[in-house]
């Protein structure tokens, strides 16, 4: 083995030297009867979607994580929950992406770069904080979700709307009902 291969493995020699598939922000060729511009323009679209969603679902881990009070095991167990839900969106919009042809984000510096939800302060927040920063965070994405399904019915993107629609408006309205819940004030 020569000086310049020693310590080195394989794993180096690919990294060292990376051949890009795909460029992110392009969409390859699919055959699934949608027109790249369409194609295009709904991958950016998910991809912001992504990044927030991504977003919210790490909020509410930390939340699983640092809650605290009197209701402390009913928001850890549903914030645990929630984060679960919100996983399975990720990984939905992820793979909705990549079905028409585009390039999901996927590493936590290009979601901080792009998501629209506030960033938390690192410490730990009473209850009423934690769900109403959670509030927000699906006020936004529910607002971006409603707009994209339009754009996905109108440029007869179905896959996309029936997502849109199915999977990630439904399950953020029901998080919103039970997050909301717990900021009700007793009568």
């Amino acid at each position: 083995m020569s000086k310049r291969h020693e310590g080195r493995t394989v794993a180096d020699l690919y990294v060292d030297h990376p051949r890009e598939l795909q460029h992110y922000g392009t969409v390859v060729s699919m055959p699934i009867a949608l027109d790249a511009a369409v194609r295009s323009a709904s991958v950016e679209s998910l991809n912001q979607l992504l990044a927030d969603t991504m977003t919210m679902r790490d909020m509410y881990k930390k939340h699983h994580w640092q809650v605290s009070g009197p209701t402390f095991y009913q928001l850890h167990l549903l914030f645990d929950k929630h984060f679960d839900e919100q996983s399975e969106l990720v990984d939905a919009i992820a793979e909705r992406i990549q079905s028409l042809g585009g390039v999901s984000i996927a590493m936590a510096h290009d979601v901080a770069e792009m998501t629209l939800i506030p960033r938390p302060p690192r410490g730990r927040d009473e209850v009423p904080v934690q769900s109403a920063r959670l509030l927000r965070a699906h006020d936004i994405v529910l607002k971006e979700a409603r707009t994209m399904a339009r754009q996905a019915a109108q440029a007869s993107d179905d896959g996309t709307n029936d997502l849109l629609v199915s999977d990630v408006i439904r399950t953020n309205e029901r998080q919103v009902w039970f997050v909301a819940e717990h900021l009700v004030e007793p009568q």
